[in-house]
């Protein structure tokens, strides 16, 4: 594998103990194959670096206007507005912002950039039974970068863990897995045409990509609780048994939360979910309709 690789990195989380066992580092790759409707963080969806406003730290100084070439910023009475139509993700409002009022998503890191930061919590690691797990976004579309940090981490002895959709070319989730300790696997639903509606995408390569992992690699299952879309106690006792049937370890339940509602209007996008969060009641019911094909369960990781 080459060294001097780039890959595409919008966040590098440390202390992170939602991604796996123990305290980790998750490095959050941009770029993913679907549009979940429910998704926490359009912002890692494009492969691509783009901008993001925050319009607090904004002092309506006019230099994303001159810099513009697309037009696309005016600012008013009521404040700055982005023709999102007409931006083309030039970046060049972002690099004359002096406030970070329009930012950058997404920065080309260095194999030996990321694992700097990799190795800098290597002792918090070893006292929790951690380690890093690459995200996204979906880490898998940049799988030769992936794997060569996870090549590196394996050589000094720290855990790894891949969260993975799932949709992509076996021969390349097969290769990350030769260094995978643990993949967290999501499952959206188990219905091939529910699963496009609510992600763009058929289950069919995800499902079967899910036998072949947890084949091979200690495998979790983890299904986010979407009100009227997988929650049923039919769709769930499905999830659940497919998850026996490939033998995953245990099935992790994480519920709908909106804490990423407000970065859509921050990229130029509409969030079109408008469900309420399941109540703790109704999460030990869904746990129990899990527990009960025989399987452990888990909330939250």
């Amino acid at each position: 594998m080459e060294s001097n690789q780039n890959g595409l990195i919008f966040n590098i989380q440390r202390f992170s103990i939602q991604d796996g066992p123990g305290i980790r580092t998750t490095v959050f790759f941009k770029g993913c194959p679907l549009r979940c409707r429910w998704c926490s963080n359009p912002e890692s969806q494009s492969p691509k670096p783009q901008i993001i406003t925050r319009n607090i730290r904004c002092v309506f100084c006019g230099k994303c206007v001159e810099a513009c070439p697309q037009k696309a910023i005016t600012i008013t009475r009521s404040g700055r507005k982005i023709k999102w139509n007409v931006c083309n993700q030039c970046l060049k409002c972002a690099e004359a912002c002096p406030n970070g009022a329009i930012d950058v998503v997404g920065t080309y890191m260095t194999i030996e950039e990321v694992m700097k930061e990799i190795e800098s919590d290597k002792l918090f690691y070893q006292k929790s039974g951690g380690g890093v797990t690459m995200s996204g976004g979906e880490s898998l579309l940049q799988w030769e970068f992936v794997c060569h940090l996870l090549m590196l981490c394996k050589e000094k002895g720290i855990h790894t863990a891949v969260e993975t959709c799932g949709y992509a070319p076996w021969e390349k989730l097969e290769k990350v897995l030769q260094y995978t300790d643990l993949v967290l696997f999501d499952l959206k639903h188990i219905d091939p045409e529910l699963h496009r509606r609510g992600t763009g995408k058929s289950n069919k390569l995800i499902l079967d990509n899910a036998r072949g992992t947890a084949s091979r690699v200690r495998t979790w299952v983890r299904i986010p609780l979407i009100s009227g879309y997988n929650d049923s106690k039919e769709v769930l006792t499905k999830m659940a048994e497919f998850a026996v049937q490939i033998g995953a370890e245990k099935v992790s339940l994480l519920p709908y939360h909106e804490w990423g509602k407000e970065k859509y209007a921050s990229t130029g996008r509409r969030y079109s979910m408008s469900i309420q969060r399941a109540t703790s009641e109704e999460i030990q019911e869904h746990k129990k309709v899990v527990e009960a094909v025989g399987i452990k369960v888990t909330t939250g990781n």
